[in-house]
């Protein structure tokens, strides 16, 4: 993915075009971007897809319902490796088809973890739909295994699928990078799993582009405030 973005960005930039993985970008008729994750595990024993169901009348296996139980249950400290930037917590908007709580539905485009296909299908997988196109690749996905066994050395229940996904109560994501730091700073799970240092460090980190960013003026509060005051 980092290859992927650099690549796309040197080739349009030797066309004259400047192309861009910011998540939701101030352009006229311009929608927010989201990375879409898609995971599924195969058995090395026995080369089958270990979130395809067999009873008919569920849409994960037994192991597949505690992964994705716990993605959502870290789904908001995860925010911080998923969607990392300031900009991308401006796409978690109820009724815009991107998520806004920590929440699970069969084939819905509206909730944050949406679970493709059922018994029999090989192809089954969690498609995430909380990451932002800026994300580290490295990050976010090594945020979902550990979140995902997690709920498997648990055996965390996930709940009923949502069929009305901004309406279903459940933990709201992060609307902020500084709630998001937040997040991940009050849960343990993460400090024991990537270790304190560096959580400690990346968390140093992103306070200082939230400092850099309260530095600055924007244009909102010039429109708000300069007229008026």
């Amino acid at each position: 993915m980092v290859l992927f973005r650099s690549a796309v960005k040197q080739i349009a930039r030797r066309h004259g075009y400047h192309a861009t993985f910011m998540c939701r970008p101030k352009l006229p008729n311009v929608f927010a971007s989201g990375w879409h994750l898609h995971q599924s595990l195969v058995s090395r024993a026995t080369g089958e897809n270990a979130f395809m169901a067999k009873d008919k009348d569920e849409a994960l296996s037994t192991f597949g319902k505690q992964y994705l139980a716990g993605l959502l249950d870290h789904a908001r400290a995860s925010t911080v490796f998923t969607t990392p930037t300031i900009n991308g917590y401006k796409r978690y908007r109820s009724y815009s088809l991107a998520p806004d709580r920590a929440i699970w539905g069969r084939d819905n485009r509206g909730v944050m973890i949406r679970v493709l296909g059922g018994a029999g299908e090989a192809a089954t997988r969690l498609e995430n739909r909380i990451g932002e196109p800026a994300a580290n690749p490295y990050l976010y996905m090594a945020s979902q295994i550990l979140s995902g066994l997690d709920g498997v050395d648990r055996k965390l229940d996930p709940g009923p699928s949502a069929d009305t996904p901004y309406e279903t109560k459940a933990t709201l994501l992060p609307k902020s990078l500084r709630e998001a730091v937040f997040a991940l700073s009050d849960d343990p799970f993460f400090r024991d799993a990537l270790g304190a240092s560096f959580v400690d460090y990346y968390v140093h980190i992103k306070n200082a582009e939230i400092e850099r960013f309260q530095a600055e003026v924007s244009g909102w509060e010039h429109r708000e405030y300069f007229e008026m005051f």
